[in-house]
């Protein structure tokens, strides 16, 4: 009977060591888990910030389309209409406004 109560003591033990162990691993495991839904979370609170900025951003480009749209639109009226002054003073000013950049660009 001796042998037997050792052998039950030894049983006993044994389990109670497994299940702490199983105990320490289902903790790590919740900490994990715990940690990467954080993480997934935060994905996603920062590809809504994303989205939105790229929805201002495909908003502002094309209020910047319609824009230049129509400034081509005027220029092309322009060319058309026979003010060749006009044009010139465009040609001028476009070439004025690259050699100033040319000379700033140059004394840094």
């Amino acid at each position: 009977m001796r042998r037997a109560n050792l052998a039950n003591d030894a049983y006993h033990h044994t389990q109670a060591v497994v299940e702490e162990e199983n105990q320490n691993l289902e903790d790590s495991l919740s900490d994990k888990v715990k940690l990467l839904k954080t993480h997934a979370v935060n994905i996603g609170v920062e590809v809504r910030e994303q989205n939105q900025m790229l929805s201002g951003m495909d908003d502002d480009f094309d209020s910047s389309s319609g824009l230049l749209q129509s400034a081509m639109g005027r220029l092309t009226k322009m060319a058309k209409s026979g003010h060749y002054k006009f044009l010139l003073y465009l040609i001028l000013f476009a070439v004025f406004v690259f050699f100033i950049c040319w000379i700033i660009i140059k004394t840094r």
